[in-house]
């Protein structure tokens, strides 16, 4: 498979504990030309201390690592880079699992066991934006909550109250010490999982769901 001359190539962080596991994934990815894998790292710290350097767009994931697990480092990973790819690499496909890695903000979640090509599949998926969900994982998933839509991230709901507050972009990067970009990107994704596209829909919401209670907001 060979990537467009001006397609730039997915650079691609590995982060397992187990050595065997990251090296064979590293090798087939290795096999494709639009793909490069920038870091092949043990444990979530280290990702999180290398994220900046090695600038990967899709990070593959474990989630049962020792020191900073795969579902800390990837909300830790998207409050450094709102645009980064998360994909979990796991042998648990129990929907409580796949469901709480969605809800850190992870896009995909992929078995282990699963066909080499499909992770491929995988980071092409949510190269496009898309979540993706291996067969297996997709068929034990039950919906995300009783409208059946993406869970907000711990964050995403952070911003959200910030948000329905009437506070600016700058006024909610100040107050939560990231960039107001960050905040863009967050409340961008708010909008999608939620289906709103105002300000106003937004503080409703907020509203209608119990966010506010207890900041005196619209009370």
């Amino acid at each position: 498979m060979t990537a467009p001359s001006d397609s730039p190539a997915t650079k691609v962080m590995i982060v397992d504990d187990h050595p065997m596991v990251a090296e064979g994934i590293e090798s087939i990815l290795e096999s494709y030309d639009d793909i490069t894998v920038v870091g092949t790292l043990s444990n979530g710290r280290e990702a999180v201390n290398q994220i900046a350097e090695l600038a990967p767009d899709v990070v593959l994931m474990d989630l049962n690592m020792p020191e900073i697990g795969g579902l800390t480092a990837t909300e830790m990973l998207l409050e450094m880079n709102p645009d980064l790819r998360v994909l979990i690499l796991s042998m648990h496909d129990s929907p409580e699992y796949i469901n709480t890695a969605l809800s850190h903000g992870a896009m995909g979640y992929v078995l282990k066991d699963v066909p080499t090509e499909e992770i491929k599949t995988a980071i092409d998926a949510v190269m496009q934006g898309e979540r993706y969900l291996c067969t297996g994982a997709a068929g034990s998933l039950s919906p995300a909550d009783g409208e059946g839509r993406e869970p907000l991230t711990s964050r995403e709901q952070t911003v959200l109250l910030q948000l329905a507050q009437g506070k600016s972009n700058k006024q909610v990067a100040i107050d939560l010490n990231i960039s107001v970009r960050t905040v863009e990107t967050h409340r961008k994704n708010i909008k999608r999982k939620l289906g709103i596209s105002s300000t106003a829909g937004l503080t409703r919401y907020a509203m209608e769901h119990g966010v506010l209670q207890g900041t005196g907001v619209g009370l």
